[in-house]
């Protein structure tokens, strides 16, 4: 029998649970051939097979939790791994052992007295806060080790202040016919308590502005059919934005930056966080050293990521380190939003649906295409005038478009 083993789940993960097994006890398998999926809080992870037989046995069935090194199941030799099964089948069952009579009920005894009561001879003042705090552990200072009223009057002092215990969890609800209850994946809690803790810790407030569309859609209708005859790729708005982003970045740092204990971090790199959908949830993997990459580069980049979010292939090091995000609501068809938070950044934009709308240009009411942009923001590191100039930078740079090609 060859063990199938939980591997190493990457830095500051410790536990994953299991997802789906591609196999069940008895079937073949070959070497290398995926066995089993795990979610962990930010990737899946597929165990293969160490080598070819059958599955003989599963230890962790899927939505059990598991550890690094723990093992998951066994792959025995084809010839034997049945053996075991059919040695069990062919034992003959044997006569269930006789009931003991049931043993006569034992007096009840008296209750004994907490394990902290002091002794009687003991003040009364220390004995009546013992009793009225069995808990209570109290530590004698006084002669020969006795408890003096200020060694109680301590210890209900510290009790007092100690944290309360953890709730305890909820029994689940009782559900109809109707209903179905479906276990949320580790990836989806994950992004539950994240985005708590993003509204709990942070002072967050979100801002807004428009961005007039029409240049950056001229420009790339004018070159996405060259653009991606060259580069394979095609020329997106994502490209535009994240590019304004590193600019309005550099013009406002603290949206760069994260609090650590009781200083500012800031980042003089610019690794954006691009929010991908898929069917196990949102996550962000991150476009690296977006100041020095081309429109085609971050594009390339971007596809790249969310085919491997797609297919869940991201790794670790895709989604860590990120210093501001970009999220696009308006590709399923939001017009405006509050983005929140990805911790331990203090910024997000969040891009939404272009319309139509009519605006005043130049004394004229004109029709055109509008975007809402929203930036949400920690507080505790941007003033409200930088939030405000950031995003009036990312609507220059977007409404002329040149600057982007000009500042590269």
């Amino acid at each position: 029998m060859t063990d199938i083993m939980t591997p190493a789940l990457g830095e500051s993960v410790t536990e994953a649970t299991v997802a789906r097994w591609a196999k069940k006890p008895g079937e073949a398998v070959k070497r290398d051939e995926v066995l089993v999926e795990l979610d962990t809080d930010k990737v899946s992870l597929e165990v293969v097979a160490p080598e070819d037989g059958v599955l003989a046995a599963i230890d962790a069935e899927e939505g059990a939790t598991v550890t690094p090194g723990q093992r998951l199941g066994q792959v025995g030799a084809s010839s034997g791994a049945s053996a075991p099964a059919s040695a069990a089948k062919a034992a003959p069952a044997s006569a269930p052992p006789p009931k003991p009579e049931p043993a006569p009920a034992a007096e009840p005894e008296p209750a004994a007295p907490p394990a902290s009561m002091p002794p009687a001879a003991t003040a009364p003042s220390v004995r009546r806060i013992a009793a009225e705090n069995p808990t209570l552990d109290i530590a004698g200072t006084g002669k020969d080790g006795r408890i003096t009223k200020g060694d109680a009057l301590t210890a209900l002092e510290a009790l007092s202040k100690a944290p309360p215990p953890p709730p305890a969890p909820a029994a689940p609800r009782a559900i109809d016919a109707r209903e179905e209850r479906v276990r949320m994946t580790r990836l989806r809690q994950t992004i539950a308590r994240r985005l708590k803790e993003a509204q709990s810790n942070a002072a967050m407030l979100t801002t807004f502005n428009e961005v007039d569309m029409t240049a950056v859609m001229a420009l790339r209708n004018q070159y996405k059919d060259v653009f991606e005859k060259r580069h394979g790729v095609r020329l997106g708005f994502m490209s535009f934005f994240v590019k304004a982003c590193v600019f309005a970045l550099k013009e406002v740092p603290a949206v760069n930056a994260e609090i650590d204990g009781q200083d500012l971090i800031y980042k003089n790199h610019y690794d954006i966080s691009v929010a991908v959908g898929t069917e196990r949830g949102l996550v962000t993997p991150v476009v690296r050293d977006c100041d020095v990459l081309s429109l085609a580069g971050i594009e390339k980049t971007i596809g790249d990521l969310a085919g491997k979010a797609r297919d869940g292939s991201l790794t670790l090091e895709d989604l860590q380190g990120g210093t501001f995000s970009i999220t696009n609501g308006g590709v399923y068809g939001s017009l405006m939003s509050t983005p929140i938070l990805n911790p331990p950044q203090s910024g997000i934009l969040g891009m939404h649906k272009i319309q139509d709308r009519p605006v005043a240009v130049n004394g004229q009411v004109v029709i055109r295409p509008m975007m809402y942009l929203a930036l949400s923001y920690d507080h505790r590191v941007v003033d409200g005038q930088g939030a405000v100039t950031f995003l009036v930078k990312v609507k220059e740079h977007i409404e002329d478009p040149q600057r982007l090609l000009l500042e590269v």
